[in-house]
C-alpha cells in the first residue's frame, strides 16, 4: 500500500533534474529528443543559470543530468559546472564527445562529482554516421580516446534503434576496450524522434532478443528495467517505473519546467523557474499532477505490472495522442507468466 501511494503522489521534491543548457549543437542526430542544432530560441543568462542553481540546492536536488544541445558548446558551461560543484550538486553530462578539447579534460580530470556519458550510435562509422553525420564516429572516438588516456570515468550511450541493434555486440566490446560502461537507452518519439519513429523503432520480436542478451550482460546500463523480460536478477538493476514529476523533471534552456525531457510538449508545460519558484511548479503544476495519478487500468493485472507499471507515458503520448494506454512497445504478450 505504501509503495502504491509513492508511486501516485511521488515525493516532495525532485532528486534528479534534467537540464538542458542549450539547443545548440554541432551535429543534428535524426533522432535528436530536442531537435538540436544551430539553436532555435534563447538561453538562460549565467546569472541566471546561478539562480536556477540555487534553487536546485535549496530543494535538495541530489544530482543535475546536463543535456542539451551540446553542454560544452555553451562558453560559460564549465562554470556552470563549477557552481553546481560548490553547492554539492552531483553532476551528469551528455556530450557528444567531439568538442573535449585540453581545457575541458583539465577541468574534468581528478572531479568526484562529476560523470560523463559519450553519445555513440554503432559499432561502425557507417552505422553512427548514418544517425549522427557523416565523419562524426572518428571524431567520437578520438574524444573516447582523450578521456581514457586522462583516465576520466564515463560511459557510452547507445539509442537503441533499428539500425544500430545488429552491433550492441561489437558497441559493447567497444565500450570495454576503451574503459568505459555501455548504456543503452530506449529511442522514443519525441523532438526528430517524431519524424523517425516509424523507421528506427524496434520490432517487438527484436526487443525479446535484445532482452535476452541483457540478461547475459548484466553489466550493462539501460536507466529502466522495461528492457528486462525473464532475468530477476536484471530487473533489479533498473527503475521499474516512470519518474517523470515523481522523482525527476526537465527545464530547458530558457527555464521552462516539464516532467522529463521526453515530454517537453505545451500539454505538460509546468511553468518557468525564473517566474514561478521551482517547488510550486514542482508541487502544483497540472501536467505533473497528472502523471501522479496516472493509473493506466489495463496494466494494473499484467504479470509484468510490477516490472514495468504501465511502461514510459512520453511514448504513449506522442504514438497514440493519450497517456491511458499502455506503453505502445510493451513486451508483455511476447512471453508467457511462470507458472
Amino acid at each position: 500500500m505504501l509503495k502504491q501511494q509513492w508511486i501516485h503522489e511521488g515525493l516532495s521534491v525532485p532528486v534528479n533534474v534534467t537540464w538542458e543548457v542549450t539547443r545548440r549543437c554541432n551535429l543534428s542526430c535524426i533522432h535528436c529528443l530536442s531537435e538540436a542544432g544551430n539553436g532555435n530560441g534563447g538561453e538562460l543568462t549565467y546569472d541566471q543559470c546561478l539562480r536556477l542553481i540555487d534553487q536546485l540546492s535549496s530543494n535538495q536536488v541530489f544530482q543535475v543530468n546536463f543535456g542539451g544541445g551540446e553542454p560544452f558548446i555553451r562558453e560559460d558551461f564549465l562554470s556552470i559546472l563549477d557552481a553546481c560543484h560548490r553547492k554539492g550538486l552531483v553532476t551528469c553530462i551528455s556530450t557528444n564527445g567531439t568538442l573535449l578539447e585540453d581545457h575541458v579534460l583539465d577541468f574534468l580530470k581528478g572531479r568526484e562529482m562529476v560523470y560523463l556519458q559519450v553519445s555513440l550510435d554503432g559499432g561502425t562509422s557507417a552505422t553512427n554516421d548514418s544517425i549522427r553525420g557523416t565523419g562524426t564516429f572518428k571524431k567520437i572516438i578520438k574524444g573516447l580516446e582523450r578521456l581514457n588516456t586522462r583516465e576520466i570515468l564515463f560511459s557510452i550511450n547507445m539509442v537503441l534503434t533499428r539500425l544500430n541493434y545488429p552491433e550492441i555486440s561489437s558497441l559493447y566490446s567497444l565500450a570495454k576496450d576503451h574503459g568505459a560502461k555501455l548504456r543503452i537507452s530506449r529511442f522514443r518519439p519525441s523532438g526528430r524522434g517524431k519524424d523517425s519513429w516509424e523507421s528506427l523503432h524496434l520490432k517487438k520480436e527484436d526487443l525479446k532478443v535484445f532482452s535476452q542478451w541483457l540478461s547475459d550482460h548484466k553489466d550493462v546500463v539501460t536507466g529502466d528495467s522495461f528492457f528486462s523480460l525473464e532475468d530477476e536478477e536484471r530487473k533489479g538493476l533498473g527503475l521499474n517505473l516512470c519518474g517523470a514529476a515523481k522523482f525527476t523533471c526537465c527545464i530547458d534552456p530558457e527555464g521552462r519546467v516539464y516532467p522529463c525531457a521526453f515530454l517537453q510538449d505545451s500539454f505538460f508545460y509546468g511553468g518557468n523557474f525564473l517566474n514561478q519558484s521551482l517547488s510550486d511548479i514542482w508541487s502544483h503544476a497540472h501536467g505533473f499532477k497528472l502523471l501522479r495519478n496516472l493509473r493506466v487500468l489495463s496494466c494494473e493485472s499484467c504479470f509484468r505490472f510490477e516490472s514495468c507499471h504501465g511502461g514510459c507515458p512520453a511514448v504513449a503520448y506522442f504514438v497514440g495522442r493519450t497517456l491511458n494506454i499502455p506503453d505502445p512497445e510493451c513486451l508483455a504478450h511476447c512471453i508467457q507468466p511462470v507458472s
